[in-house]
This record gives structure tokens, sequence and C-alpha cells, in this order.
């Protein structure tokens, strides 16, 4: 009983795999976009997306971990980073948000396919709550100032 292997479904694998490629893939977005940013304000956010991307660190090593305690492998590759070319705050600001939304999505879906196994749901709602506040911060940068 003590060398017992925990295996996963296929789903839950599937979307735990999809979620360790979207946070590497958050990895990259986030330090590149902590390379591209110029002018008077760089400082406090080149930090907040370095502050990102250790996130999306934190996040892909919890992940691979909870795929390989589940009996897989986690992938060598990462989500796609398209390159745009367009590096002001804005549009880098717009291009997180998306990523945010796409990524809190799989974090979601991971809770609908927990099935019993608690705590990989609890895992996965504490990851919809940190996302959602990402989501949240995101859209505040956004906004002009009043």
């Amino acid at each position: 009983m003590a060398n017992e292997q925990v295996t996963a479904s296929k789903e839950v694998m599937s979307c735990l795999n999809k979620l360790f490629q979207a946070e590497m893939a958050g990895i990259i977005r986030y330090l590149h976009y902590s390379f591209m940013i110029m002018g008077h304000n760089r400082i406090p956010i080149q930090k907040w997306f370095r502050d990102q991307a250790n996130e999306s660190s934190a996040h892909a090593i919890i992940i691979g971990e909870k795929i390989t305690a589940l009996g897989g492998h986690p992938p060598v590759v990462s989500a796609t980073v398209e390159e745009t070319h367009q590096h002001a705050i804005p549009v880098i600001l717009n291009e997180s948000l998306k990523f945010e939304l796409e990524t809190l999505e799989l974090y979601k879906d991971l809770v609908r396919v927990s099935g019993d196994d608690i705590a990989l749901e609890e895992m996965a709602r504490d990851f919809v709550r940190t996302e959602t506040e990402h989501v949240e911060e995101v859209r505040k940068m956004l906004r002009n100032p009043v």
C-alpha cells in the first residue's frame, strides 16, 4: 500500500499539462515585457512584470509537482507566446489581460474536472482566486485615472 501509484484521469492530466505550459509561457511573456518597458514609469512597471514572471514560475513548480505526484510527466514545452513587437504599456497590459483570462479559464476547468480529489480542487480554487485578482489588477491598470 505504501508504494501504491496514484494516477489521475486523462482529463485531469490534460488540464494540468495545459496549465503547466501556460505558466511556463507566463515566465517568458512577463520577463520579455519587463525588458521592453521604457520611460519614466519603467521601474515600478518593470518590477510588476518581474513579480508576475516569478509567480508564474512558482505556479509552474506547483503544477509540475502535482503532475508527477499523479504519475504524469510535465511537458518540456511552453504554450506559444506571440511576439507582436508592440511594447506600449497599454498594448502589453491588454496582452497580459488576455493571457490572464485564458489561464483563469484553465484553472476553472481544473476545478470542474477534479472529481473527488479535494486537495486538487482546493489547489485549483486557490489558483482561481489568484488569477482572478490578477485580472482585476490588470483591468485597474488599464483604466484611465479620474
